[in-house]
């Protein structure tokens, strides 16, 4: 499978605290799923495109599909990058996620988001994403890919 590039990029870094880890002093598997979210949140909050945005418009976007992959482990102290990108916009989100460390930029765990735009009002899944975000997601990405 070819690599997709990116169409907006966002990072977050965390330490990771105690609390996350096994008797091991390394990060339980189902924690990366809460690393992933942090960096969506700041990815989509970056463009105006955040959850509570699109609940204001009547949307909200459940995870259908999530894939994780496990390179090398965090452990308890070490501070990570936590990179989420946006590779897919129009009839669905789709995120990809690196996750590397600070110190030595080694990567550590990748993985891959799916989710599809739900009306609230209706419950009903929605087969392309809302104008607004995809208007959003349009002009970032038009913003981003302009020469500095």
């Amino acid at each position: 499978m070819r690599k997709q590039k990116p169409l907006l990029e966002a990072c977050v870094e965390i330490e990771i605290p105690f609390h996350d880890c096994d008797p091991m002093n390394v990060v339980w598997h189902g924690n990366y799923a809460r690393y992933f979210e942090v960096a969506r949140c700041k990815l989509l909050s970056t463009y105006e495109c955040g959850y509570d945005n699109m609940e204001k418009i009547g949307y909200v976007w459940p995870i259908i599909d999530m894939h994780t992959r496990f390179v090398g482990s965090c452990v308890f102290g070490q501070k990570i990058n936590v990179c989420a990108q946006l590779l897919e916009y129009e009839d669905r989100l789709k995120i990809a996620y690196v996750i590397t460390d600070m110190e030595t930029g080694k990567k550590l765990t990748t993985g891959v988001t799916t989710q599809v735009a739900v009306a609230m009002v209706s419950q009903s899944m929605q087969f392309t994403t809302p104008q607004p975000l995809v208007d959003r997601l349009r002009a970032a990405i038009e913003e981003a890919s302009l020469p500095s």
